[in-house]
């Protein structure tokens, strides 16, 4: 699950990753910032996608400027999470050694009130079910906070391009707050799904640049 968005000057404020965009992107792709109308296939990792029947859902792409090892360590090192992604509080592995299909991990990002939810940290712990080393993620795992359950399936995929990684991501919500407002979930869904890419993107691309005298 992703669940941030930027704030100004710099830091980050959490949103819950539940984008909604007026109802209508349940199924729209838009790459990095750019959203489109045409429908796509699913994205899945060894068979497996995102929930069919979820309302709330998101796709969204970028090219990385760096190499797929860097990209990969980033992503599956989930406890250093928060050194990357100013809207993750808090990221811890439960269990140990290689990222692999049972990998499980708890994490916590801070969500502002919404038109159906307060204020409140949504506590959350994702079980890793397919994985292909430098191709794709595929994870599960409900999200709990004061007033919101969320179920989330959340797919990754990663393709070699000239200059860089192609990153893909989709994401599906289901739970009764979110199901209650598809728009506004849907909307903090892009918003949150978005900024992780941009983070993504943004760390992959200064440790391929190094330091500079």
């Amino acid at each position: 699950m992703s669940l941030f968005t930027p704030r100004g000057n710099g830091t980050r404020a959490a949103l819950v990753t539940l984008p909604l965009v007026a109802g209508l992107l349940a199924t729209a792709v838009a790459p990095a910032g750019a959203a489109s109308s045409r429908p796509a296939e699913p994205l899945t990792c060894r068979g497996q996608g995102v929930d069919p029947g979820a309302h709330v859902r998101y796709r969204t792409e970028t090219v990385i400027h760096a190499s797929l090892g860097t990209i990969w360590k980033l992503q599956t090192d989930v406890a250093r999470w928060p050194s990357w992604q100013g809207a993750v509080s808090t990221a811890e592995r439960l269990d140990h050694g290689p990222f692999r299909a049972g990998s499980a991990f708890h994490w916590t990002t801070p969500v502002p009130p919404n038109p159906s939810t307060p204020a409140t940290e949504l506590d959350i712990t994702s079980t890793v079910r397919q994985v292909e080393r430098g191709s794709c993620i595929r994870w599960t795992g409900p999200a709990t906070g004061e007033g919101l359950h969320i179920d989330g399936v959340h797919v990754w995929n990663f393709t070699k391009v000239r200059g860089g990684v192609l990153v893909r991501t989709e994401e599906t919500h289901t739970g009764p707050q979110v199901d209650a407002n598809v728009p506004a979930a849907t909307d903090i869904l892009r918003t949150g799904l978005d900024a992780w890419l941009r983070d993504l993107k943004s760390a992959a691309e200064a440790r391929t640049a190094g330091p500079r005298g």
